[in-house]
Formats: structure tokens, sequence, C-alpha cells
């Protein structure tokens, strides 16, 4: 009877130091638009970065060929990279999916989440509210992401949570287009409204506060990017 499998000599792998720095910086990048701090019209250079994270241009370069594969990112000049712009139907499309993942997301965190991530969420919710305060923006956008990935972490998926995450790269740096709109504060109430959801563990009142939350800044952002 033939014999299968393979002597570990079959293989070849790549250096672990490697793939952890390529994994570390595309990390880095992804933080950062998640987080907003990279606005649409704004861009970004390989050595830039590379300079600011203290690695060599490689790693950096392929953090940026994923985030462009995955349409976080789009090449400006031969050397620097921006935000894709998003017409109104990739707009509409993204909310729409958003509605239905996050929204599903929203719904088994309020089966799942337990005192500890309630508390976690109830000190996040205070940070947006100063953030709103205080009229700062990157403070707001920061806390905000927080705030959202504490609810879907809670509901258990972390599938779910990686969709999330591919949505969130393409629609966060337009969060900042939203700054003196009116929007954060407005959007803060929704938190409220969702915070209050899931500490009553009522999973239709969980998802109906993220379905406000996207729809408002979709009915806004819609009209700045006409």
């Amino acid at each position: 009877m033939a014999e299968f499998g393979h002597s570990r000599s079959d293989f070849q792998f790549e250096p672990l130091a490697r793939d952890t720095l390529q994994q570390r910086v595309y990390r880095q990048v992804a933080d950062m638009i998640l987080d907003g701090e990279i606005a649409p019209g704004e861009s970004v250079t390989i050595q830039a970065l590379a300079d600011a994270f203290g690695v060599s241009a490689m790693p950096v370069r392929e953090a940026l060929i994923r985030l462009t594969a995955a349409g976080a990112l789009t090449l400006i000049t031969g050397r620097s990279m921006g935000i894709p712009r998003l017409n109104a139907a990739q707009l509409e499309d993204l909310r729409n999916v958003r509605m239905e993942v996050e929204g599903l997301a929203a719904e088994w965190a309020a089966r799942n989440i337990d005192a500890q991530r309630l508390e976690q969420l109830g000190s996040t919710y205070d940070r947006l509210d100063e953030a709103v305060s205080a009229g700062d923006t990157k403070a707001y956008l920061r806390a905000n992401r927080i705030f959202h990935f504490a609810v879907y972490q809670a509901a258990g998926s972390p599938t779910l949570v990686a969709l999330i995450e591919t949505l969130w790269l393409r629609i966060s740096p337009y969060f900042n287009l939203l700054h003196g709109s009116g929007n954060y504060a407005i959007s803060n109430r929704h938190h409220r409204a969702l915070l209050k959801a899931l500490r009553q563990h009522d999973p239709k009142l969980a998802r109906k506060g993220i379905h406000a939350d996207i729809n408002d800044a979709y009915a806004l952002l819609s009209q700045v990017l006409k």
C-alpha cells in the first residue's frame, strides 16, 4: 500500500521574523485607516511610513499592496497612495452591506455580552462624549472605532469581525468629512441607545441602534460626496 505524507524537508518555509514584520506593518497601516488618520484627499508615501515605523520600505510596500487589493487605498502618483473616492452607488452599497453585517453582529452581541465588556463600553462612550464636547475629531474617530469593534467582538464571531473590518477599511476615512456637521453628537445618541439595548440584552433594539447610526452617516455623506 502506498504511503502518503511529507517529511519536514519537503516543505518550504518563509522566515518567521520576516512574516511577523510584514503582518505588524500591515496592522499598523490598517489601524491608521480604521482610525481615520488618513482622510480623503490626503496621501502617504512608502518612505514616509517606513521612516515613521522604523522599518525598510519592503514590508510597507507589501502592506500597501494588500490594502490596495482590499479597496482601502489607491495609487495617486508613482510614490504616493490615498483613499479611493466613493461614488454614490459604492456608498449606498457599503451602507446596505453594513446594515446587514453590523446589524447581525449587534444582535449577537446583545445575546452574548458580559458585564466586563459592558463596563468597558460605558467608559468608551464617556470618551466619545468628551471628544464631542471638545470638538476633537481624532479622539472621536479613535473612540468610535473602539466602541463599535468592542460591540462586534462581543458577538463572538471572528469571521464576522473580519468582514466588518474589510467594510470599515473602505468607509471609516470618510467619517472625517462628518466633522462640523453635527453628526458626531447625533451618532453618540445612537451609541447611547445601543449601549442601553446591550445592557438589556435586547437584540432587536441593538440592531436598531446600529442601523440608525449607519443611516445617519450615510445620509450626510451622500450629500457631501455629490
